[in-house]
């Protein structure tokens, strides 16, 4: 085992894959650069019948008090371009992407003590060239823990969408009925501890007032977290913005983070195949164009959903400072 994993602190070849806290045991996966690069999500959905697979002690795993702790972070709503956008940052010589780390998810379930969170903070940092800085797509709901994740002198991005817009996404997809049924509940608990009284009922609403749901609840999380944040460390983006001038904004972000990246460089990149791929799964079109006509569909086949939603989300704001501001801050008025 020890031989096997004696590169773990120089590369992030072995990724720390799935944490069991209580037994303090962890499943390492055996991952290439170009494994890291075509996965849309570090879980079990990328897993092979050849994956290598082993396991060891949790606290063996860590990494000097020298080792890089400096990974950057993109956090994000859900459905609002961020697999995209860390696959365009990707395209970048100096950026090591990594989307959706599983263990992420069991920090959140779970909140740890800090001795754990500098470990995964080590962990995440690793990277295949030294010119390189990772860079993680989180999971939209571990937000919660920006504010522990973001390490001292790194920075963020923090994706949204309006309302109306991703009510619209939500509602748009096949499967979406499901996504809310399983995370409806969740969010609902979430929510209400930044919006105290709130009384409701997620198994009693419908599509459009839970995807309404989901957008208070994972804005809201976001805000929290940049308020607990240094202001210099987050950059926050419409994700339709981004899509009215794609070089401009891809640019920016990557100045944000740090990179330098020429005209020339980000031009190639947003006029490559990934703007008319979906991200997820790359195999299948997916165009801004595409998505503008997907809205508008939604919009005209879930119209009354969306209404209620939106009107739901009002009368939230007008209860509640937290969900006021949100709103404030997707229409661009904060």
């Amino acid at each position: 085992m020890t031989d096997r994993l004696v590169d773990l602190a120089e590369t992030p070849a072995w990724l720390p894959f799935e944490l069991d806290l209580g037994s303090g045991r962890v499943a390492l996966l055996h991952l290439s650069e170009p494994d890291y690069r075509a996965a849309s999500f570090l879980d079990p959905r990328m897993l092979r019948p050849d994956s290598v697979l082993v396991e060891t002690e949790w606290e063996k795993l860590d990494l000097p008090t020298n080792a890089r702790r400096d990974v950057q972070y993109i956090f994000h709503i859900g459905n609002v371009g961020s697999t995209l956008i860390s696959r365009l940052l990707g395209e970048l010589p100096d950026v090591f992407a990594l989307r959706e780390p599983l263990l992420l998810r069991t920090f959140a379930e779970a909140p740890p003590g800090a001795a754990e969170f500098d470990r995964l903070t080590a962990l995440l940092s690793r990277t295949f060239a030294a010119g390189q800085r990772a860079n993680v797509k989180a999971t939209s709901f571990t937000s919660e823990l920006a504010d522990r994740l973001v390490p001292p002198g790194s920075k963020t991005l923090f994706l949204y969408a309006r309302p109306d817009r991703y009510l619209e996404n939500i509602l748009a997809g096949e499967n979406s009925w499901q996504t809310l049924q399983a995370l409806s509940p969740v969010r609902l608990a979430r929510l209400q501890g930044r919006c105290p009284g709130l009384e409701a009922d997620s198994a009693g609403m419908h599509d459009g007032l839970k995807a309404a749901l989901g957008w208070a609840c994972e804005m809201t999380s976001l805000a929290a977290a940049a308020a607990r944040l240094p202001k210099d460390a987050v950059l926050w983006l419409d994700f339709d913005t981004f899509l009215d001038d794609p070089a401009a904004h891809l640019a920016a972000i990557a100045g944000h983070f740090g990179h330098a990246a020429d005209a020339a460089t980000i031009r190639t990149i947003v006029e490559g195949p990934l703007m008319g791929r979906y991200s997820k799964a790359l195999d299948y079109a997916y165009s801004p164009d595409l998505r503008r006509q997907i809205l508008a569909d939604a919009r005209y086949r879930h119209a009354d959903a969306i209404r209620d939603g939106l009107n739901w989300l009002a009368g939230l704001a007008g209860r509640y400072p937290a969900v006021a501001d949100a709103i404030r801050r997707a229409r661009g008025t904060d």
